[in-house]
């Protein structure tokens, strides 16, 4: 079993806000999983959270994929452009 690796994840409600903001690397995911786990991701966040995202390519079929099942409630931005992986910030809105 694959574990999907999320950085920067601070939950132990002791008052301390996370440094950055968490961070899914799907790069290690395997292919076949890789949507469904971001999609998974993404629909864990609360209105006001956010999280990185670091593709191996262009993520704009997930984009889309991630407008239509959560109807423009997901803000998309990039922080980095390739050319070997691209790091978008999903913000839900």
């Amino acid at each position: 079993m694959t574990t999907i690796p999320i950085k920067g994840q601070h939950t132990c409600n002791c008052g301390h806000e996370a440094e950055s903001l968490p961070e899914l690397d799907a790069r290690s995911i395997p292919h076949a999983l890789r949507h469904a786990a971001i999609l998974g991701a993404v629909g864990s966040l609360a209105p006001g959270q956010a999280m990185a995202l670091v593709a191996p390519h262009d993520p704009k079929p997930l984009l889309a994929q991630i407008a239509q099942v959560f109807n423009e409630t997901i803000e998309v931005s990039y922080l980095t452009t390739g050319p070997e992986a691209w790091k978008l910030k999903l913000a839900r809105v």
